[in-house]
């Protein structure tokens, strides 16, 4: 599930609501406590990601300025979950 939201002006502002499934609740909380500290320490000024955990699934909210942010925090977020994964996934 996930949605986005263009403002009247085209592109900006953009905003996002995208949520991440997990094969359950263990997984998504391993993830979740990997990538929470790049989600709250990203120094990015024109745009800002909120995540949090909702039993097995990761939401993520993105407020981005313009789609070159908006971009960049979508791709550092799939990067940090798809590593954090694969981490998981060697240990296991």
């Amino acid at each position: 599930m996930w949605g986005i939201n263009i403002s009247e002006k085209i592109l900006e502002s953009i905003n996002s609501d995208i949520q991440v499934d997990f094969k359950d609740e263990k997984q998504a909380k391993i993830v979740y406590d990997s990538i929470l500290l790049e989600f709250e320490t990203a120094p990015d000024y024109r745009s800002s990601m909120e995540l949090t955990l909702d039993g097995n699934s990761i939401k993520i909210k993105i407020d981005a300025e313009d789609a070159t942010s908006f971009r960049a925090s979508i791709n550092s977020a799939i990067k940090w979950i798809k590593l954090a994964v694969e981490i998981n996934e060697l240990v296991e």
